[in-house]
């Protein structure tokens, strides 16, 4: 169990001017990540140092979009200006957080644009959209090798900025939170208005981000 990404909601600019922009502060480039036909969503990529990546995502016009618990998610969060949608987990098998949580998980995939298909399980996205302090839970049916954040190096997430309940958040992780955030500064701030992430830190070429 892992931290494996953060997600980024597109603003009304569109996803080509979001990624522009958070680009330009970190130094780095989103790379074109795909489309996912059953959440009705596109991203783009900035992979990380450590395993890691940010992901920018926008929601479609697609009836997927309407169906799909990410896809509400990502519609909200845009209509509301966009920024953090929330945070990801990685686990080698979701049978376990399924049965804890009572939920199934819905299969994902998208084709990048060299051809090849990365697929994946994902559960928890119901319980970010009630309380976006909440991670989801993924996990990847592709070669390690295919992983977004491959290529990754010289930009590093050092700390995020939560608002929310620590206590919480470790009961929906199963008690493993310091598991899954033991390598960065983690920052719980009282909620003034909707919980979720605030804000992350990078180390960059350039010098230290927050975003």
């Amino acid at each position: 169990m892992q931290l494996d990404h953060l997600a980024f909601a597109a603003g009304p600019e569109g996803l080509d001017e979001t990624t522009r922009r958070l680009g330009g502060q970190l130094g780095g480039r989103f790379l074109d990540g795909g489309f996912h036909p059953r959440f009705g969503t596109r991203n783009r990529i900035l992979p990380l140092a450590g395993g890691r990546y940010l992901e920018v995502v926008e929601v479609l016009d697609h009836p997927a979009a309407d169906k799909a618990p990410f896809g509400q998610a990502v519609r909200a969060r845009s209509a509301d200006g966009g920024g953090w949608l929330g945070w990801v987990v990685a686990v080698d098998d979701l049978g376990p957080v399924e049965q804890r949580l009572g939920r199934t998980a819905a299969e994902g995939s998208r084709f990048t644009p060299d051809g090849s298909q990365l697929r994946w399980r994902q559960v928890g996205v119901k319980g970010l959209q009630s309380d976006p302090q909440l991670p989801f839970f993924v996990q990847w049916l592709s070669d390690p090798e295919q992983h977004p954040s491959a290529g990754g190096g010289d930009i590093a997430l050092t700390r995020l900025e939560i608002a929310g309940d620590h206590a919480r958040v470790d009961e929906w992780l199963g008690g493993k939170m310091n598991l899954v955030l033991d390598d960065l500064e983690v920052e719980w701030v009282a909620p003034h208005g909707q919980p979720g992430v605030v804000a992350a830190v990078f180390t960059t070429p350039s010098g230290v981000v927050r975003i």
